[in-house]
């Protein structure tokens, strides 16, 4: 079967990235031909057997998104034509799901959506975008969900038809590449004190990351610890702000890195303090590295991080989340159980699934 993934893919970073990476191979492993439309990067190249295309756009802010629609639109429609696509397979219901949908308009092909979490749980409160949204769940032919709280949203949708074509199919992570015993020199290259414990942070800085709350309790953490956040986005000005302005000791920011990898064995605990989530991969990244983690209980993490691999308390409670993190940090024997128990559950999400 001929398959193009249209969405994020490397070298863009991210969760979605990290998973069409794994479903391209899984698929190339099937024997499938696999062609991949993505946004715009300087370092796009073939990855693993996966030719990679990008549709362009203008770097005009409030614009780039409409031109990438339109050109990713057409760009698909000349890709099904070209390569003799069988199934688009879009991740992201807004725009590669919309965009799949329209080039279906021109090229009668099948196709999937994957919802990924934000897309439903945050762009479908916009009453426009949720009419869009609708119209990509009515017109596709399969759609993935990562977790059992998203297809259950997606019900609550009322669309007639749909619950037969959902599948649940949990985001997976590269346990060959991602190791507690990775060599890293994350903590020289960084300057970090080797006497603090590391609590670590990896994702987009977005309000939904609940950050100012990880800010707010690394305040009033007892523990001596550093924190570490990795990656970007619009509200990293604030964040450093907000540690200059009250004066937060020990809080590093990297910006977005694509060593991941040889980053996480480097933490002590993992930390995702959401206010909104689906099914986060750094997570099992985490778990993978074989680290304990302190989350908040939102989307599907409940799901994932069980009594025995981490501790989860309310979002928006930054209290909470500093008393979670000291209880780890001040017990050796907690972190070291804990992290044992979650890197033996990185094995059960070591294979993606198809769904189709």
């Amino acid at each position: 079967m001929n398959v193009c993934i249209l969405g994020h893919y490397p070298p863009h970073i991210g969760g979605v990235s990290s998973h069409t990476y794994l479903l391209s191979q899984e698929l190339v492993k099937r024997g499938d031909n696999v062609i991949v439309l993505t946004y715009p990067h300087q370092d796009i190249h073939d990855y693993d057997g996966v030719h990679v295309e990008t549709a362009p756009t203008i770097n005009i802010k409030g614009l780039r998104g409409f031109f990438f629609f339109i050109s990713a639109t057409l760009k698909l429609i000349s890709i099904t034509r070209k390569y003799d696509i069988d199934l688009v397979h879009a991740h992201y219901l807004l725009p590669p799901g919309l965009i799949a949908i329209l080039a279906n308009i021109f090229t009668r092909r099948k196709t999937a959506v994957t919802v990924h979490g934000s897309d439903i749980n945050i762009l479908a409160s916009n009453p426009l975008l949720r009419i869009l949204i609708i119209y990509v769940l009515k017109n596709t032919d399969y759609i993935a969900v990562v977790n059992e709280p998203i297809k259950e949203k997606i019900i609550k949708l009322h669309i007639n038809d749909l619950a037969d074509k959902i599948m649940v199919t949990p985001n997976a992570v590269d346990v060959e590449k991602y190791k507690p015993d990775n060599d890293t020199n994350f903590i020289e290259d960084m300057k970090l004190d080797k006497n603090k414990p590391l609590i670590l942070f990896v994702g987009n800085l977005v309000p939904q990351k609940g950050l100012k709350y990880l800010l707010e309790a690394k305040k009033i953490l007892k523990t001596d610890a550093q924190l570490v956040i990795v990656g970007d986005g619009p509200l990293m000005m604030n964040l450093k702000e907000m540690v200059v302005n009250e004066d937060i000791k020990d809080v590093f920011f990297t910006g977005a890195r694509r060593d991941i990898d040889k980053i996480m064995p480097a933490g002590d605990v993992f930390v995702l303090p959401s206010t909104s989530e689906g099914f986060p991969i750094t997570l099992l990244e985490a778990f993978a590295a074989g680290l304990p983690v302190v989350a908040t209980n939102v989307g599907g993490i409940p799901g994932l991080v069980t009594s025995d691999i981490g501790l989860v308390v309310e979002s928006c409670d930054p209290i909470a989340l500093a008393s979670a993190l000291d209880k780890m940090l001040m017990n050796d024997k907690l972190k070291e159980r804990m992290g044992n128990a979650a890197l033996r559950k990185s094995r059960e999400y070591s294979t993606l699934k198809i769904p189709y």
